[in-house]
This record gives structure tokens, sequence and C-alpha cells, in this order.
């Protein structure tokens, strides 16, 4: 309907610019909404506003001409000049019967469009550190970037989704010494293990199946860990020790196997639980290549020609205060080592490079900090910075009962996502994940999310789904029929409150699929959801679907298929489903 209306004040426009009236601005955007309060119409326009001083005119008094030329429209009952020069449409019935006629032709194409159609975008999320299991925390990232994909890919964009994976540098030699000295255990060798090291049930799994596989190949020579490492007072400079120690005792074919066991183990790992959640991803992009390839030493030398790093301390500095960072930043350190800001900015620029309009990163709030440096690099290698959007996830918090459960990788103290979506379910997992802005702090409530009940919200949802396809189920029990292209004819006779309601609440959806996808904002989606179920549920229980008058009936039947479709549209945009029994 917005679109419609649009193309009505466009029209006016143009007649009033051909008329001389008027002189259109090349860049004109003309923006209609839907109202607060129903007493000033459906929907909303302030173009008169906009074009007041343009046309040299009053607001109040451009806005009255812009009416005097709107086309005539079956779906406008009235226009109505309010407040210093809004134009306020008030539609007619006929407008809501229309969306049922469109949705029954747009099946689960309903809600799409095309604001994005030759766009592409390349957006990025999740991306674990590959570690260890997902946890709750990471949960909401996964569900977050999986709907804002969703989203953008219903608004025509061609989106390429991207996990990121961390396979070099310290963390990873961390995970390989973790599972090396568990399979140093498993092998009969008395092993101190480090408090800081890697300390989940998964570690002794991986080298288990280690072992299993190659049995005492991996053994080093002298095995005993040497007094002057495990004496070192430092426990994160005991650790680097360490893995220096597994390095030249292993060597580095041996080392090699335990790093990629560990590292194929854990991503296969995750691979498998955000399919079982129905996040995919069209890219697994390895860190260690942006090294192999020489894409790093590539922009670092390119800094590095245009002035951007200095020298200090034996170590390369980017002059990222130069674009609003706290401070400038190491990109290869005193003893030639590169940082991960090193390979950060060799990916951020080869994401660009790959001709993406825009590259979207969905990052956890603690990396705010990281912005400026990042975009701060891509400018000074002659990128627009503005390609690069980031989208801050608060990471949410598991409660049981008021206990607040702590987690932290190293220590294997958490709860694996895999543990939730055990507990409350998958579709409970991603719906409640995004039932916030992404940026808010999310307390997770495993009680509501387990619960069959109306507060709960996806619960809610999926009944009014399974509900609409109950009293389908009955009609055929019944050996009553349906034919839909009969029942579009009698929409008229669709008069009772309730009815009207949701006719009025039906085309809205794709106004909020739109405005979702453009703030990046699919909690929109859900609080409409819930909306459109709640007027379900009380027209559900307020009147009958299965009644002798055929034309009633079928205009009924036909208003809840519509709604049903809604619904399933809606939820898969969430990653949700839609169970047509409960």
């Amino acid at each position: 309907m917005r679109s419609h209306l649009t193309q009505l004040l466009e029209q006016s426009l143009q007649r009033l610019s051909d008329a001389g009236a008027l002189r259109l601005p090349e860049d004109l955007a003309i923006n209609v909404e839907r109202t607060r309060d129903s007493a000033h119409g459906d929907l909303a326009s302030n173009i008169a506003l906009l074009l007041a001083k343009t046309a040299g005119m009053k607001p109040r008094d451009l806005a009255q001409r812009i009416a005097d030329h709107l086309p005539a429209s079956a779906q406008v009952r009235k226009v109505e000049i309010a407040g210093p020069g809004f134009i306020n449409f008030f539609l007619t019935e006929r407008s809501g019967q229309a969306v049922i006629e469109t949705i029954h032709a747009a099946g689960e194409r309903f809600g799409c469009s095309d604001l994005g159609k030759g766009k592409k975008i390349l957006i990025e999320f999740v991306s674990v550190n590959p570690t260890g299991p997902l946890h709750v925390g990471h949960g909401r990232g996964a569900a977050y970037g999986a709907a804002v994909a969703n989203l953008l890919d219903a608004c025509g964009y061609t989106v390429t989704r991207e996990y990121y994976v961390n396979d070099a540098g310290r963390q990873m030699d961390i995970l390989a010494l973790s599972v090396w000295l568990r399979y140093l255990e498993l092998n009969g060798t008395p092993v101190s293990f480090p408090g800081n090291a890697y300390q989940g049930d998964y570690i002794r799994e991986i080298a288990a199946g280690l072992r299993a596989r190659v049995g005492a190949d991996l053994l080093p020579d002298a095995p005993d860990l040497p007094a002057e490492v495990t004496a070192i007072a430092d426990p994160e400079e005991r650790l680097d020790a360490l893995i220096e120690f597994a390095k030249q005792s292993l060597g580095a074919s041996a080392y090699r196997t335990i790093h990629a066991t560990a590292l194929a183990e854990i991503l296969r790992d995750i691979r498998t639980e955000l399919e079982s959640m129905n996040i995919r991803f069209d890219n697994w992009y390895s860190e260690q290549s942006l090294f192999d390839s020489g894409k790093v030493d590539d922009c670092i030398e390119r800094l590095r020609q245009g002035g951007e790093l200095y020298l200090e301390n034996g170590a390369d500095w980017f002059r990222a205060t130069k674009y609003g960072d706290e401070k400038d930043r190491v990109v290869v350190r005193e003893n030639g080592q590169k940082t991960y800001f090193a390979s950060d900015i060799a990916y951020h620029h080869d994401k660009l490079a790959r001709g993406f309009d825009r590259a979207i990163n969905v990052w956890g709030a603690d990396h705010h900090g990281y912005i400026p440096r990042v975009k701060g690099a891509l400018q000074a290698l002659g990128e627009d910075p503005e390609r690069l959007e980031i989208l801050l996830v608060q990471f949410a918090v598991l409660y049981r009962g008021s206990e607040k459960v702590q987690m932290s990788t190293r220590s294997g103290n958490y709860v694996t996502l895999r543990d939730l979506c055990a507990e409350v379910g998958k579709d409970a997992a991603r719906f409640f994940y995004v039932t916030r802005r992404s940026e808010q702090h999310l307390d997770f409530d495993l009680e509501l999310a387990k619960s069959q009940s109306n507060d709960n919200p996806v619960y809610y949802i999926q009944y009014a789904h399974a509900r609409i396809c109950s009293v389908l189920e009955q009609l055929r029990a019944r050996n009553l029929e349906y034919r839909p292209e009969r029942a579009l004819t009698n929409l008229s006779l669709l008069s009772a409150a309730p009815e009207l309601a949701l006719l009025r609440t039906l085309p809205k959806y794709p106004e909020v699929v739109s405005a979702a996808a453009a703030s990046r904002e699919p909690h929109q989606l859900a609080f409409y959801l819930r909306d459109l179920a709640t007027e379900f549920h009380g027209y559900y229980n307020s009147h009958q679907f299965l009644i002798e008058d055929v034309s009633l009936r079928e205009a009924r039947l036909a208003l809840i298929v519509a709604i049903r479709q809604v619904i399933r549209n809606g939820l898969a945009i969430l990653g949700v489903s839609a169970p047509e029994q409960m």
C-alpha cells in the first residue's frame, strides 16, 4: 500500500510540475508512513513540508494542491491535510480485501520486494574462533545475522553469507597445545595441565580421536615437560613457552597434524550445529589463506608505501589516530609476527575487492572500539570506509531461574548452543534471540522459552498457524469445499470488527519486512507476527469459520489462509518453523 500511495503522490507532483507550478528536485524521495493514530488516517506523507521552500508556498497550501491533483484510487476513501502540512490517507475496506487476493497470488513471495535489486551484499556473522563449541552467547549473533541476511534476501539484494575462520594465530596454538597435552595424558604421560589452556571435555574427545587414529605416533622423543618451562611464573608466558616446546618436540609435520585435527573437528561441530538451526554459509573464509596468498604482506606494504605506518621500538605501527582511533595500532611486532589487526586489514580489503556494494559485519558489542581502526585502514588503502557496515550484538545471558550461568570458553564452564537448543528447541532459541534490538542487553528466559503458553511469543505465533491448519483439516473432514477463486469474490462480506482489524494489519507485512531490512532490526518482524497472532486468536475465539453460509464461510477461510501465509513467510525469515500441529 505504501508503494501504491507513493505512486499516486509521484503522479500528482508530476502533474504540478508539468503545469509549471512546481520544480521537482532530482533526488526527490517520497516518504509514506503508517500513522500512529487511526483518527489521522491509515498512512501519511510529509512531502509537502519537504518541498514547500522549493515551491515558495506554505506547506499546508502545497499539501492541498498535491491532494487536489492526486489520481483517483479505489483503495483511498479520502485525503485530509493535517497539522503543518501532512497529507493523511484514509483507506477503503477494499484496500484490505485486495491484500488477500495479493497474498493468495504471491504465496511465499508475499512481502518480498525489489528494493535491493542489482546490489550485492556480503554479510559476515558468527565467525567464532574455532577453539571450542558454540555457546549460548554466540547463538545471538548467529540468529541475528541469519535473520538480517534473510530480510535482505527478501528485499531483492544478492546476499552472500560468510564465516571468517580464525585458523591462524595464538588461540589456535593454545588449542593445539591443549589437545596435545590431553593426548599425552591418554598415552600415560603425567601432565600438569595449564589452567589457562582449553579445559572442556571436547578437548579430551578430540585427543581421544587423534590417539585412536595415530596411536603413539605423535609422542615426542622426550615427552617430559622441561622444568625451566613449568617454572615460569607468569601463566601466559608459561603457555607460550609450552607452545614452543610442543612445536620443537613434535616437529613441523606432527604439530600441523594436531593443529589441523583440532581445527577440523571443531569446525565440523560448529557447522553441524549451525546447520541444525537452519543457518548456512556460502563461504568459510580462512584467515590463514590471507597469509598464504600474500594478501597480508601486500596490504602492509601498501600502507608502508603510503606513509601510513611508522617504525617504533622495532614494531610497525598503523597511524590509527589519524582516522579517529584512540591510539595507533601495531601491525607487525618487533619479533616480525603479524598481529590479528594485520590480517583483519587484509580480510576487509579483500571483501571490498570482491565487488560487493556493501560488506556487513556482525560483531559482539565488545568489539565497538575496533571499528575506527578497521575503517581507518580501509580508508588508508583508498577504499570507501562507508561500504563497511558494523552491526553490534550484545551477548545473551542465560538464566536458570534467578541464577546467572557463568561462561568461559577456556575453562570449559559454559552452556553450549547445542545444550540450549536441546532444552528449549531450535525454534524458541532462534526467535528469542531476535526479540530485542541487537545492541540491547538480552536476558534469555529459559523457563519462558520452554513454556507452552500465551506468554511464550514463538509458541503463541506457531499456535496461530497450527490453528488455521486445524480449521482447514476440519473442513476436509466434513467434506466441505473451499474454492479460493470463488472466495475472493466474496471478500466484501468480511465486515466484523476483528475481520476489519485483520484487514488493516495484513497489508503492513511488506512494509515491516522492508523497514526491518533497512534498519537491520528483525525484532520488528517478530513484534509484527506476535500482533498478528494476537488478532487472529481473538478472531478465532469469537467467530465460527465452518458455517452454513457458503459465501461467508469461504470469505473467512480466504482471510485465515492469508493470515497463515503471512505467518509462515515471516517465521521463515526468522528461521523458525511453522508447524501444522501442536
